[in-house]
């Protein structure tokens, strides 16, 4: 169920054929394995990077592969069609931390940093939510002290994807006042000494992406890994998030075409009464009932990517994005679970875990709340 060529050329099928069978021979074979393992192995992003996965829409000198934003639309739906979004969100977790590097870093910086990662030899991290602060970014408490040529850490992060694991995390700190003018952003290597994983965090979802808990201890870090101006941070964070919520709102509506698929599937096979269940109007109504709410959704989603890819500014629209697709795709995979009866309950149907994994798309990269907040201030300012 492929969407209308409006926004998709054969460059973009071509990735898309690349990045399917990517998942087919790579992934889906082990995802059962990986997502009770709570991890995936780590050569799956050198494997992915040399396919070319991780460099789509990133500049060629820093060994990415310069695209259009429907190339990242492809790879996001195509590795979300995995069944899991904990194995897409943990393998692209540089998608939300390195912009910020290639938004506000110098030459020298991105060079450090971008590549390795696109190489699939580093894995990087977005350190923002704290244990106290969920998605009020201008809160932040961490703090970032200078003293000579080096700033001094100290703090926590939590809910970090890629967290136990990452080999720097893109982190926002407080080196001034009160408010979003007090926070900046620097780039934190996870060997440092004061720097500790404090627990790998147990979620309801995305089991296979190791999310983790940070503590920062006295954690001294060169200036030289500032980003940007002090201060600055606020608008790298803003920046990145217009895109990191397109990316949950294609991923939900994947999630959600999945669950379609299943249940179409399971209808036409499961008999009651003496016939496919697909064959009761109740079920089929079901069923349409999801497509055209999938469609609206996907269709919405599209228009507002064709938008960025034009440079415009969104903010209000990706958030409406966000909010619309999240909501869609739980009650999506709600009726997927109603339709497969006893069975969407069982672990070993995919449509249990599509339902779980639905629950964090309207909390992540900030709540519906927190985007209703958002579109309120932009509509009534």
């Amino acid at each position: 169920m492929h969407s209308s060529n409006d926004y998709f050329s054969e460059s973009h099928r071509i990735l898309r054929e690349t990045t399917a069978r990517f998942v087919e021979k790579e992934i889906k074979p082990y995802v059962e394995e990986w997502e009770e393992a709570g991890e995936f192995p780590r050569e799956l992003y050198s494997k992915a990077a040399e396919v070319g996965i991780l460099g789509v829409g990133y500049p060629e000198e820093w060994t990415g592969i310069e695209t259009d934003v429907f190339h990242e639309v492809v790879v996001s739906e195509e590795l979300t069609r995995s069944g899991s979004g904990g194995i897409s969100a943990g393998l692209m977790s540089h998608s939300i931390a390195l912009p910020p590097i290639l938004a506000l870093g110098n030459q020298e910086q991105k060079e450090r940093f971008i590549p390795p990662v696109l190489r699939g030899e580093k894995i990087a991290a977005l350190g923002i939510t704290e244990p106290g602060g969920g998605s009020d970014v201008a809160n932040i408490r961490t703090r970032a002290v200078r003293e000579g040529d080096e700033y001094v850490i100290n703090g926590s992060k939590t809910m970090i994807t890629s967290g136990c694991r990452a080999d720097f995390v893109t982190m926002a700190v407080r080196t001034g006042g009160p408010g979003h003018r007090g926070v900046s952003l620097i780039v934190v290597e996870t060997d440092r000494p004061g720097f500790t994983v404090s627990k790998k965090l147990r979620k309801m979802g995305w089991w296979a992406s190791d999310t983790a808990e940070l503590a920062l201890d006295d954690v001294r870090v060169p200036a030289a890994n500032l980003l940007g101006e002090e201060g600055a941070g606020f608008y790298g964070i803003m920046h990145n998030f217009q895109k990191e919520r397109l990316y949950l709102a294609l991923m939900a509506n994947t999630t959600a075409e999945l669950a379609l698929e299943y249940s179409i599937n399971y209808a036409g096979q499961r008999e009651a009464f003496g016939r496919p269940i697909i064959g009761f109007q109740v079920t089929r109504h079901k069923l349409v009932d999801m497509a055209v709410l999938i469609e609206v959704s996907k269709e919405f989603t599209y228009r507002i990517a064709a938008r960025i890819q034009r440079g415009e500014n969104v903010i209000k629209e990706i958030a409406m994005a966000k909010i619309f697709s999240a909501e869609i795709c739980q009650r999506v995979c709600d009726a997927a679970v109603q339709i497969h009866g006893g069975y969407g309950y069982m672990r070993e149907y995919p449509v249990e875990r599509l339902y779980r994994d639905s629950r964090i798309l309207s909390i992540g990269g900030g709540t519906s709340e927190i985007m209703k907040e958002i579109i309120s201030k932009l509509m009534f300012s």
